[in-house]
């Protein structure tokens, strides 16, 4: 088998991602796992050899280049297993689109979390975090209008990236209580998704 080596930090929602595909697919065994951890001020504890983006997750291989960011790692995680978590004709469109979904839906939720840690308290702008947070509720109002009907289906990577957006919003954004107004959303994510061995095992650390 191809060694792999992950860089990966247990806080970030996207190196979840991956994770979870690891435990879905069977390929956990075939990783390393090595931390890596940073920010945009600070990368100097980043795979910069491998990534010069400075960014995790980060997947080094011996038979090619490393390879980043998270979707086009679970992608090739998927091919290796040719687990279909991608799908294919119409619905590979879909799963594609609801993962970008769940995507930009974390950029803006790690955006927040980036003007509140490291801006200075006298340079950090409400509007700038009120902004980023509009595009997690409109995200979150188009799954509750748009999408239930996948998220009901079988398990894809879309539905993973959604996942994993959910409970980044648990992890950092909880006072949000985006649950409020999505029920149908909140009952996926708490009695479906939520209670995946994979998703438990991929949880950041308390108070981290």
């Amino acid at each position: 088998m191809t060694a792999l080596t992950l860089y990966h930090s247990p806080t970030s929602p996207y190196v979840r991602k991956v994770m979870i595909v690891l435990h879905e697919t069977g390929q956990l065994g075939d990783v390393t796992l090595t931390h890596a951890q940073g920010t945009p001020l600070d990368a100097s504890a980043m795979p910069l050899a491998q990534n010069p983006l400075g960014k995790v997750p980060t997947l080094a291989r011996a038979d090619g280049p490393a390879l980043f960011d998270s979707r086009v790692i679970c992608q090739y995680l998927d091919d290796r297993a040719k687990s279909g978590l991608y799908g294919s004709g119409p619905r590979r469109w879909e799963i594609l689109s609801l993962e970008a979904l769940g995507d930009g839906m974390l950029d803006a939720a790690v955006g927040m979390v980036y003007e509140a840690r490291l801006r200075p308290e006298e340079r950090r702008s409400p509007e700038i975090v009120e902004g980023l947070w509009a595009k997690v509720d409109r995200g979150l109002d188009m799954l509750e209008t748009r999408w239930m009907g996948h998220l009901a289906g079988p398990l894809d990577a879309g539905q993973i990236a959604i996942g994993a957006a959910l409970g980044y919003l648990d992890f950092r954004q909880a006072p949000r209580e985006w649950r409020k107004t999505r029920p149908n959303l909140a009952q996926w994510f708490g009695t479906g998704f939520a209670r995946r061995e994979s998703f438990i095992a991929t949880a950041p650390p308390a108070g981290a």
